[in-house]
């Protein structure tokens, strides 16, 4: 399994953007993104999310961290 990059909340919400997701809605640092099969997330508005955070929301989401380096490309 590759390791788990580092990424901002800015680049986490485009990856998601091109996996389904759209934005609902955002309260304070949160934003909420939904999917139509899947189940929405809370990805927090942060300049930098770690690898335990994002590793959560893989999870929450269902995406595997090979599907995440994927879309990132």
């Amino acid at each position: 399994m590759p390791k788990l990059p580092i990424l901002s909340s800015k680049e986490i919400i485009k990856i998601f953007e091109k996996a389904g997701y759209f934005i609902v809605r955002q309260k304070g640092s949160h934003i909420r993104l939904h999917h139509d099969t899947r189940d929405s997330i809370t990805i927090p508005n942060h300049k930098i999310i770690g690898r335990g955070l994002l590793k959560k929301i893989l999870r929450d989401s269902q995406i595997s961290v090979d599907e995440l380096i994927k879309l990132m490309k």
